[in-house]
């Protein structure tokens, strides 16, 4: 069959992914937003469904005041002994920690913290004994991916942290994973920055702490040299078995806004890339060492379709799976139903990282038509293109004192602008529309049948290579203003 990639589309970086019997299971980073680190379910590896988040409650994890990029990096999950863990670290506290649960569609655990520093925690389990691995510097000062073993019930080390592996040179090393493939330990990781340059490479040997032989070809995934290719910053990724016997790798990438246009917004995506073990033992991944957007192959079943959603609204989507809020949000300020939704304002705006009122749903794709209507008691309410506290396009209704007026506003950086208004007098409600291609956002209004153009700005103000950080763009809906109030209804996002 013939796939496409992303297979998880818009702002979900860092894919772990692991099998239960017939059954596939996949996680991402979250970073501030909550719940955190979302779930995704599977059973040909290419359809996934997401099914709840990890984090749910604001007990398992510190993110008030966290700022954009920080908190939740990369997860880990793995599945031992009937029990799912989930290992992470808030960057924003230099915590590593875990959760566990019996049900994967239930809670988690409280978190259990793990004294080894450095980032994207990994679980490896073997014998009865629970081995923990980061990246940074060990108990000794040496830097590399450095491994611990530790009690699984309370996070205790068992064993001082030791550095296993130092890469192969390039920076950043990052994202390891360990396994245990006929006989022999692999030990996977990413190197080159979440960029550019970003690349999988991976070393084997016979023994659970090395010493680890670099495979000869590294890197053994990366777009780094594909100019002019819209698929680009391959690595962080994850390997997975198929109940075939097949492998594949699941890892992060992104697509730029254009060919020679070296700009992306929708944040760091989920791919796959087939692998194959030669019979030395090494293995390769994807075409000739790159991901491509399509595949060919035969692992997969003819009979398996892939599917996409085109149509994202109130009614067909979950407030609590497909919806996400800036840090922990003031539940007495939403209210959430099927086909409408209700928001009070305070005195926190979209350009402070604190918990403005604010829900979201990430973009997935280029193209789309974004549309909404909204009814202004007070204060200031509409759609806001969020990248982060200092990169957001919006597009609201505001109450002043000559009435009521619709904005387009830029926050780029240190300028924030209103673009244009539009005055609605006595009016308080509008449909919101905004048209989004790969380089322009396109704001308009329509009220009383009337389409009005209030301008367009470019997509790369809102991309990681201008605002930085490692998310990408949500789709809010927000208020904002002490008193005020707002209705939203009719919410649609169509991709085209």
């Amino acid at each position: 069959m013939q796939f496409n990639n992303p297979v998880i589309k818009g702002f979900y970086p860092d894919p772990s992914v692991c099998r239960v019997d017939d059954t596939y299971y996949l996680i991402c980073s979250s970073f501030q937003y909550f719940p955190g680190v979302p779930i995704f379910e599977s059973k040909d590896l290419i359809n996934w469904e997401q099914i709840g988040h990890c984090l749910t409650k604001t007990s398992q994890v510190q993110l008030a005041h966290v700022n954009s990029s920080g908190g939740v990096f990369a997860p880990t999950l793995r599945h031992h002994n009937g029990r799912f863990y989930m290992t992470t670290t808030n960057d924003t506290t230099r915590q590593n920690f875990y959760v566990w649960t019996d049900d994967i569609y239930g809670e988690w655990s409280e978190p259990i913290f793990v004294d080894q520093g450095g980032i994207d925690p990994d679980l490896y389990f073997e014998d009865q004994k629970a081995y923990f691995m980061s990246n940074g510097s060990d108990d000794f000062g040496v830097s590399g991916i450095v491994q611990s073993e530790i009690e699984i019930e309370t996070g205790k080390k068992l064993t001082p942290s030791r550095t296993i592996w130092q890469g192969t040179g390039g920076r950043y090393l990052e994202s390891p994973h360990m396994y245990k493939i006929n006989g022999l330990y692999y030990l996977l990781a990413a190197e080159g920055g979440t960029e550019y340059g970003h690349m999988e490479t991976y070393a084997r040997g016979s023994s659970v702490s090395g010493p680890f032989e670099a495979y000869p070809h590294n890197p053994v995934l990366t777009n780094r040299n594909l100019g002019g290719y819209e698929l680009q910053g391959v690595g962080h990724g994850d390997l997975v078995q198929d109940v075939e016997g097949n492998w594949w790798l699941f890892h992060l990438g992104f697509r730029q806004i254009g060919q020679w246009q070296t700009f992306h917004h929708l944040g760091r995506e989920v791919f796959v890339a087939p692998v194959t073990f030669d019979e030395d033992g090494w293995f390769t991944a994807g075409h000739n060492g790159t991901t491509l957007l399509t595949f060919e192959t035969d692992r997969i079943s003819e009979s398996v379709v892939q599917a996409e959603k085109k149509s994202f609204t109130f009614d067909n989507t979950e407030w609590d799976k497909d919806w996400c809020y800036l840090r922990h949000p003031h539940s007495q300020n939403y209210k959430l139903q099927s086909n409408k939704l209700t928001l009070k304002g305070t005195d926190v705006s979209l350009d402070q990282p604190g918990t403005p009122t604010f829900i979201g749903i990430r973009q997935k794709d280029f193209n789309a038509i974004i549309s909404c209507d909204v009814h202004l008691t007070d204060g200031e309410a509409g759609i806001t293109l969020y990248m982060d506290e200092h990169h957001h396009y919006d597009l609201a209704i505001r109450k002043d004192a000559e009435g009521y007026k619709v904005i387009e506003r830029l926050n780029i950086g240190d300028i924030k602008s209103v673009e244009n208004e539009v005055n609605l007098g006595s009016r308080n409600h509008a449909k919101l529309k905004i048209r989004a291609t790969n380089d322009r956002y396109t704001f308009s209004l329509d009220t009383q049948g009337e389409e009005i153009e209030l301008g367009s700005a470019h997509t790369k103000y809102l991309s990681s290579e201008v605002a930085g950080g490692f998310t990408g763009v949500v789709i809010g809906l927000y208020a904002y203003g002490e008193g005020s109030h707002a209705e939203f209804s009719e919410f649609k996002c169509d991709y085209i």
